[in-house]
């Protein structure tokens, strides 16, 4: 098993980024999600409730963009350099929206109830430039990271939906972490954005297969075929399962709060896994193999060292604050 390990080292670290930008969509999705959210809502109570359901996470949770990134730059310099070479712009929009929202954090636990409004909004501002800067990397991505019209156009339409898959997860989050009248609410916005992300999600599987014969063949190959069927089935199905789980909320006893939430965590995990089949082993679609794009051997087992000491030790932080801040979302206080 270690031997298997050494002698790929580049596919090793191929999954292991992956993996961690899953894990960023799925954590910092639903917290940028409910920033977003806040603008919804008039209430300072509902608003508040909402800040304290993602508090403990949401600083943790980008923890794992960071490792992302991290990963692609050292184990893979030479697609570090032609990723953000061509989507540096989009990256400092999503910069200054964190950025923004993490300002946004502290400086409104300190403001006045007047001056609070505008560090909410820019806490709102920050996620949405966030989340739309990252839906439109991720369109021009599958596009091959061309900029042609038609390449901008789909990242454009790509913001769009990846924005309306980070509100449905995040609205699923608040069924999940609150109750009464915000929790109402929360369900509302998630059967909206279930018909919004549903679409997005549709639209990038005709568009892949359309745009790239190789992701095609893939796709509808004997040996691909039963991922084209499962994976579409899978999805819908978990949609469908959310969606019939809202319609039974909210009841007296809060029964099934945490499937809406839960499968949208499916899908999530099943579109990134659709990504990798669609694209794997390409680093960047079309363009350079992970293998040809990865740094020396010895130079990833130096960096795996290091990896198996802080991935540990972030999951373990990870699972810790989710079992201690468990529960519905509290009031805030902050002091």
């Amino acid at each position: 098993m270690v031997d298997l390990i050494l002698n790929n080292l580049p596919i090793v670290f191929f999954v292991l980024m992956g993996v961690s930008m899953a894990i960023y969509a799925v954590l910092d999705g639903y917290d940028l999600g409910v920033g977003i959210l806040l603008r919804f809502t008039d209430s300072h109570q509902e608003r508040d409730r909402m800040i304290a359901s993602i508090g403990p996470f949401w600083d943790a949770n980008e923890t794992w963009l960071v490792l992302g990134v991290g990963l692609l730059l050292v184990a893979f310099p030479q697609a570090h350099g032609l990723v953000l070479g061509t989507l540096y712009l989009p990256v400092a929009v999503m910069l200054i929206g964190l950025i923004l929202r993490g300002v946004a954090f502290d400086f409104r636990a300190k403001a006045g109830l007047w001056q609070k409004g505008w560090w909410d909004n820019a806490l709102a501002g920050g996620s949405l430039l966030a989340t739309g800067a990252q839906g439109y990397m991720l369109g021009l991505y599958v596009m091959g990271l061309e900029t042609d019209f038609a390449s901008v156009m789909f990242g454009l339409v790509s913001a769009v939906g990846v924005t309306a898959s980070y509100v449905l997860i995040g609205a699923t989050w608040l069924v999940l972490k609150t109750e009464g009248e915000l929790q109402t609410k929360a369900i509302r916005w998630s059967k909206r954005a279930i018909v919004i992300s549903l679409l997005g999600i549709l639209l990038v599987s005709l568009v892949n297969p359309m745009i790239s014969s190789d992701v095609f063949e893939r796709w509808f190959s004997p040996q691909g075929l039963p991922m084209a069927v499962a994976t579409p089935l899978l999805v819908f199905g978990l949609f469908a399962i959310s969606w019939r789980s809202l319609q039974t909320l909210p009841n007296a006893h809060d029964r099934g709060a945490a499937i809406p939430f839960f499968a949208t965590v499916g899908i999530f995990l099943a579109s990134f896994a659709a990504l990798g089949f669609s694209f794997a082993p390409y680093i960047v679609p079309g363009k350079l193999l992970a293998v040809d794009a990865a740094s020396s051997d010895a130079a990833l087992r130096i960096i795996l060292y290091g990896a198996l000491v802080v991935l540990p030790l972030i999951l373990l932080y990870t699972a810790l604050s989710y079992w201690i801040f468990r529960g519905k979302a509290a009031q805030l206080s902050y002091e």
